[in-house]
């Protein structure tokens, strides 16, 4: 009952992102219902990335609706990912999906990716460990696919980052020459960033494909 109504409030425009929640008593005695039933649908909200509690009395107290998506949809691909019942194949055919999209999409716009090639040139550090330069290949992915102007594919890239990194680094020991793997990774990247700063967004959305199904058979014919 608490969920439905803070949902039918979402949706006619009643509560909106930036405001506050009524208060754990109000809500229990408008809905008839326990204090204990509204406390935790709170945390229910608050694990789906629609409400941030501050305890306290203050102006900022309370639950607060935000907009944050990508916590939960982040947070359940993790643990699906770790039921291990969603087939790797398909993470990385979604991903390909949404990121060849994206940068075909952001190349239309021929944007300016002066902050992409600052990213790849963080990658070209000497001696990175293979923990690090996935962190920053990671950023790079999703800042690219950011750059389409849809926060929901970026919400969702942004989650499957999170479900396949634990899989992308248990590969890297399996790999018989790493280093030789990132400067075929910086290159591809060096490429995909190019076509999209000059508007080939077909050429683009190909050399993601490429890219990302290229490394995913890298790591499972080395498994």
């Amino acid at each position: 009952m608490v969920l439905h109504r803070i949902e039918q409030g979402l949706t006619t425009g009643r509560i909106r992102v930036g405001d506050r929640l009524p208060a754990e008593r109000a809500l229990a005695e408008e809905l008839g219902v326990s204090r204990s039933s509204v406390r935790e649908a709170v945390r229910v909200l608050e694990a789906m990335g629609v409400v941030r509690t501050a305890v306290g009395s203050g102006p900022d107290s309370g639950a607060t609706v935000i907009a944050d998506p990508a916590t939960s949809i982040g947070s359940a691909l993790r643990l699906h990912m770790a039921t291990q019942f969603l087939p790797i194949p398909d993470v990385v055919q979604t991903r390909v999906l949404l990121e060849s999209w994206a940068a075909s999409a952001a190349a239309d716009t021929r944007p300016d990716v002066t902050h992409l090639h600052a990213q790849l040139d963080a990658m070209d550090a000497p001696n990175l460990s293979p923990e690090a330069f996935h962190m920053l290949d990671e950023r790079f992915h999703l800042t690219l696919s950011s750059m389409a102007g849809n926060v929901l594919v970026e919400a969702m890239m942004a989650s499957l980052g999170d479900s396949i990194r634990g899989y992308i680094l248990d590969a890297v020991p399996r790999l018989d020459d790493w280093a030789a793997v990132t400067v075929g990774l910086r290159s591809e990247h060096r490429a995909i960033v190019q076509a999209i700063g000059s508007g080939r967004g077909t050429r683009a959305a190909r050399l993601v494909r490429e890219h990302i199904e290229g490394f995913h058979a890298l790591a499972r014919t080395n498994r």
